[in-house]
């Protein structure tokens, strides 16, 4: 196997037909190599090769001013930065972006913004940003920013179905199946989290990297720049169904959640809030919905 062999990024068959919406900012194709191979000794003192996740740190310089240093793959970074820019609150449409361009001679995506499109939000980010600081596994959001659009009647009305199933047994089924199936980097290295974006049981994108808010946050860039809503669409995550990523998917109007993982008490409240469904500990065609199980149709039994 060779590490040119493996992509931290894959797009299924729906996810390849979308085009980006007018007025997108344009793009560098700026992916890079996601694995590094190195000697390594194991426990009986036999040499064996192994491969590493290479963790590249990409600074993002939005008008020329630094604002936040992200640990990543590189699987698709210019998606990273787009999610990461929306996410955060700095922008709300892509239109207010000229350009992303990412220079890893630099380690570094340098954001342009249209100032005749840029709404109040990108001006004070472009003026009021300082010196850049590190993504840990949690950033951290403004959470008094992001939950006053999430109180609205809107964004509960986005973020859930409550009077219908908004997923099947069987999708779920299908969901872990794929996931399975789409996590080289974690198998060739370890050290990764995934996320995955579907609808129903078909698979749009699914992306490696080194933290579970990278993943949602390249998700969230390809859903942005091709104009995609979520209101018909299911996120995978390996990681934590914390607040903040319950946040992150509510933002995007995606109702339902599936993680490999569990959940926090603030994850869980948020998702009732919004009357989303949270599913977690799913591996192996099992798996435990915290809330909304009245949501999840069943034609057949759990097998």
């Amino acid at each position: 196997m060779q590490s040119s062999d493996i992509s931290a990024l894959v797009l299924g068959t729906a996810g390849r037909a979308p085009v980006p919406v007018p007025d997108a900012p344009r793009l560098s194709a700026a992916s890079v190599a996601p694995l590094h191979k190195i000697a390594a000794v194991d426990e009986r003192g036999t040499a064996r090769s192994l491969y590493l996740p290479i963790e590249r740190p990409l600074t993002i310089a939005f008008d020329g001013r630094e604002l936040v240093t992200l640990m990543t793959l590189g699987a698709a970074p210019e998606w990273l930065v787009l999610g990461y820019l929306r996410n955060q609150r700095i922008i709300d449409d892509v239109a207010a972006l000229q350009s992303i361009e990412v220079d890893w001679t630099q380690n570094i995506a340098r954001v342009t913004s249209r100032q005749d499109r840029s709404d109040e939000s990108v001006k004070a980010a472009a003026q009021g940003a300082g010196a850049a600081t590190p993504l840990g596994c949690a950033l951290g959001t403004k959470f008094g920013d992001v939950m006053r659009p999430l109180d609205t009647g809107a964004a509960k009305a986005a973020a859930g179905r409550l009077h219908e199933p908004s997923i099947a047994h069987a999708e779920i089924l299908a969901i872990l199946e794929c996931m399975h199936r789409h996590d080289a980097i974690h198998r060739a290295a370890g050290s990764v989290h995934s996320c995955g974006l579907f609808q129903g049981g078909e698979l749009w994108a699914a992306v490696e990297d080194v933290s579970r808010h990278n993943g949602i946050d390249t998700i969230t860039g390809f859903m942005a720049l091709h104009g995609m809503h979520g209101a018909d669409k299911t996120l995978f995550t390996t990681g934590r169904l914390t607040g903040e990523m319950v946040m992150k998917a509510a933002h995007n109007g995606i109702p339902v959640m599936i993680s490999r993982n569990g959940t926090t008490a603030m994850g869980y409240d948020l998702a009732a809030k919004l009357g989303m469904t949270l599913i977690g500990r799913a591996a192996n065609r099992r798996y435990v919905c915290f809330i909304g199980a009245e949501r999840i149709g069943r034609d057949a039994g759990p097998t």
